[in-house]
């Protein structure tokens, strides 16, 4: 199970997403959980991959907001961009991005224990 020690070490603002939480730390935990249990980061690799652009604005998008609602920055930072390339339809590598979106997951499962 995720700590707040080990999401204050991975760079999440805890303090701002316990806020959103109204203070309850096991919501919140709770909810960070279910965000490294989401299989949407393979989905948004494979609609890339198949050049389906516009289900891979809505799953980045989707992503994106999860992240910064959770203030999980690290995950949010590098989401940001590739729902803003994918909003405007641009056909860039993604790989690069989409490489270091899933290493930054694998770090947070890692601290979480997972």
């Amino acid at each position: 199970m995720i700590t707040m020690d080990a999401l204050k070490a991975f760079g999440a603002n805890t303090d701002e997403g316990l806020k959103r939480c109204m203070g309850k730390e096991s919501f919140y935990l709770m909810l960070v959980g279910s965000a490294l249990n989401c299989d949407q980061i393979n989905k948004l690799i494979d609609q890339i991959k198949s050049e389906n652009y516009g289900d891979a604005f809505e799953t980045a998008h989707a992503l994106k907001g999860i992240y910064a609602n959770l203030s999980l920055t690290p995950l949010s930072e590098i989401v940001s961009p590739i729902t803003e390339h994918l909003r405007a339809n641009e056909v860039i590598d993604y790989i690069p991005l989409t490489d270091e979106l899933l290493a930054r997951m694998k770090k947070l499962m890692e601290l979480a224990g997972m």
